[in-house]
């Protein structure tokens, strides 16, 4: 006797998440013996900070349940970290802690009725979440002349057709797939078009302390009533695998993390205890913490900056990278020579460029892209983060390092996987 499939319509079809997808897809091959370059899957290459490990090892024991909403004196680090960079003014009683907030963002969309609307290219987690949970999703358009962000006029010309609706605006930055960022002016102009509409908004700030230069700006300094602000361990802190992850709300807004937290007591009931207690010293930061950052924007600048390079002269299209470690090439130029080859889809692009070099990207098709949009999310993260931590360490003391270019002593295998990616469209 065979039971028949009775998925939920929400679930059927979906597939798993296009990230960690690609992430066994290579593991695979790599068993295989291929030589792989893993430019698809964004997991951050650094080890996680001394101090912070150090933490967690101390804490290893701890073993009861905590709080949902997570340990009082971590929502208080966190509260002032945000207030700090924001300059907002915000207390622990605004903060949920969760298992990685990914895991909030679905919770929010579950107890939250509005629509959710983000700009395109957008994390391919984003819409799948919406569509489980049973939101309308807009996809709100961007161009590469805009370094592929959103404009505040478009927000106010979509918002204009139904002012009164609910919706969340989900903004991420630096971006995941672009690497783009937005300035302050851009930010600004966004709060005051969110402020007209009631729109809340779900700022994404997962890459924030990876910004290149140590500069990011955050929509909540400029719209701070209706702001939400999502941050976490995985990108800044290299702890993807600790899965936690914070919520920071207004305090016009503790209602709706209220009701998250009831949603969270019957789903995940609370995060790791060992992992929180440990968390506080990477939000508390220090100078150790602050070099950790300072030593790993200096090698991802360098890399982003020479990925950037090598795509520019290969007339490969894309925004320069600002932060986090994506990039968003477009091979448009490519089109007619891929075709030849019976490659007309990101897809097929992504496929035929795996099996024939080992090189791994995303195709744009899983941002929210047509399939016949020859784009992709290129990762350049696929090296040794202690060893490049070392050398930038040694390049800060005056130490010299060596003759090569810097990305190359920092990233090898990343330049010359897009060496061979460029190398293949040709």
């Amino acid at each position: 006797m065979s039971i028949p499939v009775q998925l939920n319509l929400n679930v059927r079809g979906l597939q798993p998440s296009a990230t960690l997808r690609i992430n066994e897809r290579c593991a695979e091959l790599a068993r295989e013996g291929q030589q792989v370059f893993r430019l698809g899957f964004g997991q951050s290459p650094f080890p996680v900070p001394e101090a912070v490990v150090e933490a967690l090892k101390k804490h290893a024991h701890e073993k009861d349940y905590l709080p949902v909403k997570g340990l009082r004196v971590l929502r208080e680090a966190i509260s002032f970290f945000h207030n700090r960079h924001a300059g907002i003014h915000t207390t622990g009683d605004d903060v949920l802690v969760g298992p990685g907030s990914k895991e909030l963002m679905f919770l929010l969309q579950m107890v939250y009725y509005g629509d959710l609307v983000i700009p395109r290219p957008s994390w391919v987690s984003y819409a799948p979440q919406a569509r489980i949970a049973s939101r309308h999703v807009y996809w709100l358009p961007t161009k590469q002349e805009n370094s592929w962000l959103l404009t505040p006029e478009d927000l106010d010309k979509f918002c204009q057709k139904d002012p009164t609706r609910p919706r969340i605006l989900i903004l991420n930055y630096p971006a995941n797939p672009t690497g783009a960022t937005y300035s302050a002016g851009k930010l600004e102009k966004m709060a005051a078009v969110a402020r007209r509409y009631n729109v809340v908004v779900l700022s994404d700030e997962i890459y924030g302390e990876v910004h290149h230069e140590g500069a990011h700006v955050s929509i909540s300094t400029y719209y701070p009533e209706g702001t939400i602000i999502s941050s976490g361990l995985s990108k800044w802190c290299g702890a993807g695998g600790w899965r936690l992850g914070t919520f920071t709300f207004p305090a016009g807004l503790r209602w709706l993390l209220d009701a998250m937290a009831v949603a969270a007591s019957e789903t995940f009931t609370s995060t790791s205890t060992p992992i929180q207690w440990a968390a506080i010293k990477a939000f508390q930061g220090g100078p150790d913490i602050e070099h950790y950052l300072k030593l790993s924007r200096m090698v991802l600048k360098r890399v982003g900056q020479a990925v950037s390079s090598i795509l520019h002269e290969n007339s490969v299209g894309h925004a320069a990278p600002e932060g986090g470690f994506y990039l968003f090439p477009v091979f448009e130029f490519y089109r007619e020579k891929l075709a030849t080859r019976g490659i007309e889809t990101s897809e097929e692009f992504c496929n035929r460029l795996l099996d024939e070099t080992g090189v791994a990207l995303l195709p744009s098709s899983d941002f929210g892209f047509p399939e016949e949009f020859l784009g992709a999310r290129l990762s350049y993260v696929d090296f040794d983060g202690a060893k490049a931590l070392h050398l930038a360490g040694e390049l800060e003391a005056g130490h010299a390092i060596g003759s090569l270019d810097l990305a190359e002593k920092f990233a090898p295998k990343v330049i010359k996987g897009v060496q061979r990616m460029v190398e293949w469209c040709a």
